[in-house]
């Protein structure tokens, strides 16, 4: 089984890459989609949290994640102490997924984390993926997806990592300079293709 990892910033196109990974027939583990499921049925997760915040459950009994979000937003000790819960449970999730499509017979699985660079997980990926693009079009591809100010779009975007953390740290750079979302899909699944090509023939 093929893992590669796939990161960049909010904006660059890791969709439209990650859609390819499909259409190429693989796996996609979104890991923070991995991490809101665990915060709505893993109870030990539910219950370590709250260990550390106190009450945090919403009347449906999962982890009210505004309250939790407004007691760490502006306190970066406690913000730091959620984001190593998170990235721990989310490993352990992740690596039992894996297992789970290995034991399956899946051949290609793809990882999307913001954070795969920091985390254990690029470890377990034959290759990494930086997805990324020029910051005014992704601050545009935000605006429209996420319906913000201009002012808001350009915050989020200056407050990830810049684009070379993410070319200095990664296999192989992927750049969404694209026209359109067409056009990119084509360049995404060339990559994506030469990769594979390469993983298979090291095998």
């Amino acid at each position: 089984m093929i893992i590669i990892g796939i990161t960049g910033p909010t904006g660059a196109g890791k969709t439209t890459a990650l859609r390819e990974v499909e259409r190429l027939g693989g796996t996609v583990i979104d890991c923070d989609q991995v991490y809101h499921e665990m915060l709505e049925h893993d109870q030990g997760l539910q219950n370590k949290l709250e260990e550390l915040f106190g009450p945090l459950r919403g009347k449906d009994g999962a982890i009210d994640r505004k309250k939790l979000g407004s007691m760490v937003f502006g306190d970066p000790e406690k913000l730091e102490q959620l984001n190593a819960i998170a990235q721990t449970a989310t490993v352990e999730r992740v690596r039992q997924l894996l297992e789970e499509y290995r034991s399956k017979g899946r051949t290609l699985v793809a990882i999307d984390a913001i954070s795969l660079l920091e985390s254990p997980l690029a470890q377990l990926c034959e290759a990494t993926i930086a997805v990324i693009a020029p910051p005014e079009v992704r601050v545009a591809r935000i605006m429209a997806r996420e319906g913000i100010s201009e002012d808001y779009a350009w915050s989020r975007v200056r407050a990830q990592k810049p684009e070379e953390y993410f070319r200095g740290h990664c296999g192989h750079v992927l750049v969404n300079d694209c026209a359109s979302a067409e056009e990119f899909s084509v360049r995404a699944k060339a990559l994506l293709q030469t990769i594979l090509q390469q993983t298979t023939k090291e095998v």
